[in-house]
């Protein structure tokens, strides 16, 4: 379980880059090291908190808990964007990324219990 930890961690802050990453050429905006990290540094550090407040190194695969590490990251990243960086948040924007970080956050660890539960079954 705890060699878990450090890539489940990653694979969290990597679907933030790839959320972040998409939008930013989608918007035609550069995809370079300091625009997407400078975006997605609300989202990263959001997504710490919610790891540190759920104590998600305990179960870093859960998808039940990631239901709330999604919710932390989408409201305190959204509030810290607002506040901190001074950066809009638009409805369709709060929208767009509470889709797409819940696919994300939820989709990888959902992926891997299924491909859990089918390794142990077969």
């Amino acid at each position: 379980m705890r060699q878990r930890v450090p890539a489940a961690l990653a694979a969290d802050a990597l679907a933030i880059v790839a959320f972040v990453s998409v939008g930013r050429r989608n918007h035609d905006e550069a995809v370079d090291a300091s625009g997407v990290v400078g975006t997605a540094a609300p989202f990263l550090l959001a997504l710490v908190l919610g790891w540190l407040v759920l104590r998600l190194w305990r179960r870093p695969t859960a998808t039940a808990w990631a239901v709330a590490l999604w919710a932390i990251t989408l409201s305190v990243g959204m509030a810290l964007r607002k506040v901190v960086w001074d950066d809009g948040t638009a409805t369709a924007f709060v929208i767009v990324a509470a889709v797409a970080l819940f696919v994300l956050l939820v989709g990888w660890r959902s992926a891997f219990t299924w491909w859990r539960g089918r390794r142990a079954t077969g």
